[in-house]
């Protein structure tokens, strides 16, 4: 048997499945065309989902410090670069 859904952006898809007692054709599908889950109801497709964006480790740690956090670690860092490299400590 052939289950037509549709997209949020209109496509249409129509995958077939067996016949069957117990089987039954899954409420969404992923459109082929655009990736978006699609619905049987024309009408009212469901919602795509919406993807955090990737975050970088700089951003998930200025999310955790603030400027004058992250400044004091910054001069610790080279303090402690100056003192290996055996400058004299400021």
């Amino acid at each position: 048997m052939r289950v037509s859904y549709w997209c949020a952006n209109g496509h249409e898809t129509a995958p077939s499945f067996s016949v069957g007692e117990d089987v039954e054709a899954p409420e969404q599908w992923d459109c082929p065309r655009c990736g978006f889950p699609a619905g049987q109801d024309r009408a009212r497709p469901p919602s795509p989902v919406r993807n955090e964006p990737y975050k970088t480790h700089l951003a998930y740690v200025k999310e955790r410090r603030s400027d004058a956090d992250g400044a004091a670690l910054l001069e610790e860092a080279l303090e402690a670069l100056r003192v290996r490299r055996g400058g004299v400590p400021r």
